[in-house]
C-alpha cells in the first residue's frame, strides 16, 4: 500500500496544525508520500516585497519574478521546514522539487481563454510561467526507489520542463498525477517472487507487480460539505453521479470543483480511493470518500 497525501498553505501557514499532521503522518505505517501547497504564504511574499499577486480563476499568474517568490516559498522554506518537523517524528523525509532526481516534469501552459463575465465573455490570458503535469510525467521509479529505502518523498509545487526551466504547477493535480504514476509503476519484490497479499493489487502479464494507492487531501474541512456553512453536513461518500448531483444544485462550488474533477480522474486511471478531510483527522475515519459508483 502506497498513500499520497497533500496538504495546502492553510496547514503549512499554521504551526500548531503542521506539527500535529506532522506527528500523525509520521506515525501512519507503510510507504508514503506527501505533496505540500503554500500559495498563502508565497501571496504574503509577495505584498512584502510590494508585489500584488495576481489570481485568475484560482491560478496564480507566474512571471519571472513571481516565479522567484514561489520557488523560495515552495522550494524553500515551505518544503525544508515540513521535512525538519518529519525528521524530528523520526520520519525519514526528503524534500524535493520536480527539478531534484528529475522528480517531476511540467509542460508549459499555453495561453487560455478565461470567462470574465457573467455575459459569457472570454479574455487570453497567458499565466507566465506555470504548467501542467501528468502521470507519465512523474518520475515513478525514482519516488519508488526512494520508498524502498524507507525514505519519505515530500513534494512542493516547483517542476521543471527539462530544459533548465522551473515552472511553477498546481498542487493538487500534482497530487492526483504522482497518486495515478505510482498506481501504475510495476515493480519485482527483492527475489523477483509472485507473493499474492494485500500489499499489492495484481501481477502483470511480465511478472511485475502493482501497488494499491489511496490519495488523501488534507484541508481545512472535515469533507465535502453539503451546506458550507454547516460545518458537521460532511457528506461521507460521493459517486461521480452525486458529483454532477451537487454541481448543479450549487452544493459544490469554486475550488472544489477541481479538487474533486482532479480525484475522479485518479480513480478512473488506477487510484484505489479518494479521501478528502481536515488535516486533524488522518488518523482517524472521518471525512469524505470518492468511489466509482455510489
Amino acid at each position: 500500500m502506497i498513500k499520497v497525501i497533500k496538504i495546502g498553505g492553510n496547514v503549512v501557514d499554521n504551526p500548531e496544525l503542521l506539527k500535529k499532521f506532522a506527528r500523525d503522518f509520521a506515525e501512519m505505517p507503510g510507504m508514503k508520500i506527501l505533496v505540500h501547497g503554500g500559495g498563502v504564504m508565497a501571496s504574503q511574499m509577495q505584498k512584502a516585497m510590494g508585489m500584488v499577486p495576481q489570481m485568475i480563476e484560482g491560478r496564480r499568474v507566474t512571471d519571472e519574478e513571481t516565479l522567484k517568490v514561489v520557488t523560495m516559498v515552495y522550494a524553500g522554506w515551505c518544503n525544508k521546514n515540513i521535512t525538519a518537523l518529519l525528521q524530528s517524528e523520526r520520519c525519514n523525509a526528503i524534500g524535493l522539487s520536480g527539478a531534484d532526481g528529475n522528480a517531476i516534469k511540467a509542460s508549459k501552459r499555453a495561453p487560455m481563454k478565461v470567462q470574465t463575465g457573467e455575459a459569457g465573455e472570454y479574455t487570453m490570458v497567458d499565466y507566465g510561467y506555470v504548467g501542467d503535469v501528468t502521470a507519465e510525467s512523474v518520475n515513478a521509479k525514482f519516488l519508488y526507489k526512494l520508498l524502498e529505502r524507507g525514505i519519505t518523498p515530500v513534494l512542493c509545487a516547483i517542476n521543471h520542463d527539462g530544459e533548465g526551466q522551473l515552472i511553477n504547477t498546481n498542487a493538487d493535480t500534482i497530487a492526483s498525477s504522482v497518486a495515478v504514476a505510482m498506481a501504475n509503476y510495476k515493480y519485482r519484490t527483492p527475489r523477483e517472487v509472485c507473493h499474492r497479499c494485500e500489499e499489492c493489487t495484481h501481477c502483470s502479464d511480465d511478472g511485475r507487480l502493482t501497488h494499491l494507492v489511496d490519495l488523501i487531501y488534507c484541508f481545512e474541512k472535515d469533507g465535502v460539505l453539503y451546506d458550507k456553512d454547516d460545518d458537521s453536513s460532511v457528506i461521507p461518500q460521493i459517486g461521480p453521479e452525486d458529483f454532477e448531483e451537487l454541481k448543479a444544485a450549487g452544493r459544490v462550488a469554486d475550488g472544489m470543483i477541481p479538487k474533486l474533477t482532479n480525484a475522479f480522474k485518479a480513480i478512473d486511471n488506477g487510484v484505489r480511493k479518494v479521501i478528502i478531510k481536515h488535516a486533524m483527522n488522518l488518523g482517524v475515519q472521518i471525512g469524505t470518500t470518492l468511489i466509482r459508483e455510489a
